[in-house]
């Protein structure tokens, strides 16, 4: 049985090592290139399928047996391709989604928004200096903010014009709660804006909001496409798919 793991998360590299570990073929899907430190354990495949047709293409070809997306909770697109093409071949899905952060105690305090454009309405309403948490690509959306200040921080520099007055912080987290409380004690942060990607990973900075009294706006996650199976944990992806030897 060989399984197709859309990946680029740490949930999905953890998934790999674990199917390696079983005994099962997997064959890491990633967007675009990584280091070779830190490829996933399994046959790594880099670049996009040409859509839904050639992923549809991809699974009859390489006879994949089952397929699981762990890619990151607002990779919609991709996921979206997954499920229509999998229901076009007859291919098993099941999507890894980390837990969402809606679950948190202090999630009922913050400003729940549909998409970007209206986290950049509710933030300009809760404060003027913004801690932007939103990714490199989705950052780009902001730039409108040229009469304040914005810390925006990121792994990889952004490819896009940065305003005079914005910070851009290269880093990689996980972070802990002593350092964002600094961090954000320190740039005298007034809102926080995120989007809900869940996990433990990166939830510090939502902790220290918490401590310092920081308003937090937080965009939704798209939904999951009806009719897939959807498991929060390695484990229960590891499960699923093993019980398709």
């Amino acid at each position: 049985m060989t399984v197709l793991l859309l990946g680029g998360t740490g949930e999905a590299r953890a998934l790999a090592g674990r199917l390696v570990e079983a005994g099962v073929p997997v064959v890491n899907s990633l967007a675009g290139a990584v280091a070779p430190t830190t490829l996933p354990p399994g046959e790594v495949r880099i670049g996009g399928f040409g859509g839904t047709e050639g992923l549809a293409a991809y699974l009859r070809e390489q006879a994949i047996e089952r397929v699981v997306d762990a890619t990151h909770p607002f990779a919609a697109r991709i996921t979206e391709h997954a499920a229509t093409a999998c229901q076009a071949v007859g291919t098993p899905l099941l999507r890894l989604s980390r837990p969402s952060w809606l679950g948190r105690p202090d999630a009922a305090t913050w400003r729940w928004v549909a998409d970007l454009p209206a986290a950049r309405v509710a933030a300009e309403e809760l404060g003027s200096r913004v801690f932007l948490s939103v990714g490199r690509q989705s950052a780009e959306q902001f730039t409108g903010w040229t009469d304040r200040y914005v810390l925006l921080r990121v792994v990889e520099p952004p490819a896009f014009p940065v305003p005079d007055t914005w910070e851009v912080l290269a880093a990689r987290g996980p972070f802990d709660l002593a350092a964002e409380r600094a961090l954000l004690a320190d740039r005298r942060i007034e809102v926080l804006v995120t989007k809900d990607s869940g996990g433990r990973h990166t939830a510090a900075k939502l902790d220290a909001a918490a401590v310092l009294g920081v308003p937090v706006v937080v965009v939704k996650r798209p939904p999951d496409p009806a009719g897939v199976t959807v498991v929060e944990s390695v484990g229960e992806a590891l499960g699923w798919a093993l019980a398709g030897r």
